[in-house]
């Protein structure tokens, strides 16, 4: 399955609409697991993110997790509390290092009123984020946890998968509970599942984190189940 949220925000934009946005913004950089934006707290800016990778992350109050999306180059966070006046809703975290541009809120606010069609192209992101997590919602409805975390991992070697010696590397350190969180799964059941599929030989679990070892398993689980 193919996500439109995947099209950054910034290669939506025409040229010059790209380079007033740019002409509004400071430089901000941040280091590996350094936090850009933090659920709750009121907004001041929006970031745009130039390189590196983020996850975006909630928390429930029982402390339960869950990994919502992964931005990266291009991509535009902390918008929404920008446009709705509220606190911000999800931690962005970074994964490595991130070079971003901050934006004041009433400069974007103003921006947006100037440049209409950059308000346009963020409304069309923004329905496109929305769609696409319908449908990864209505996706996961139809399978059980092992076959919803075949296909998130399957999704993470799509997006974020370098070659390994015996598989393909993770790239992102992602944790037992976000992962838990991303499925709708207890992290002890997600930690029961990696167990399985490590004494199996589909995954190898280490301080580098994760490497799926055999994809076309992970495949006809997350298609037809394998159980």
């Amino acid at each position: 399955m193919e996500f439109e949220d995947r099209v950054p925000f910034v290669v939506r934009l025409e040229a010059e609409d790209r380079q007033a946005l740019f002409a509004s913004a400071t430089p901000l950089a941040f280091s590996a697991r350094q936090v850009l934006l933090r659920e709750h707290e009121p907004t001041a800016h929006v970031l745009i993110l130039l390189s590196g990778w983020t996850k975006v992350t909630s928390a429930a109050a029982n402390g339960y997790e869950a990994l919502l999306a992964l931005r990266g180059p291009g991509d535009i966070v902390g918008e929404g509390a920008v446009l709705s006046g509220r606190p911000r809703g999800a931690t962005v975290t970074a994964l490595g290092r991130v070079e971003t541009l901050a934006v004041d809120a009433d400069r974007f606010s103003r921006l947006l009123d100037e440049r209409p069609d950059i308000s346009r192209k963020l409304l069309a992101l923004t329905a496109d984020r929305m769609r696409d997590s319908d449908r990864r919602r209505l996706q996961y409805a139809a399978l059980n946890v092992q076959e919803r975390l075949a296909l998130l991992l399957l999704e993470l070697i799509r997006s974020h998968g370098e070659e390994a010696e015996d598989g393909v590397q993770l790239t992102p350190g992602l944790t037992q509970s976000e992962l838990a969180g991303s499925v709708g799964a207890s992290r002890e059941a997600v930690a029961r599942l990696l167990k399985g599929l490590r004494e199996r030989g589909i995954v190898r679990t280490g301080r580098r984190g994760l490497v799926v070892m055999r994809p076309d398993v992970l495949r006809r689980m997350a298609r037809q189940g394998d159980r």
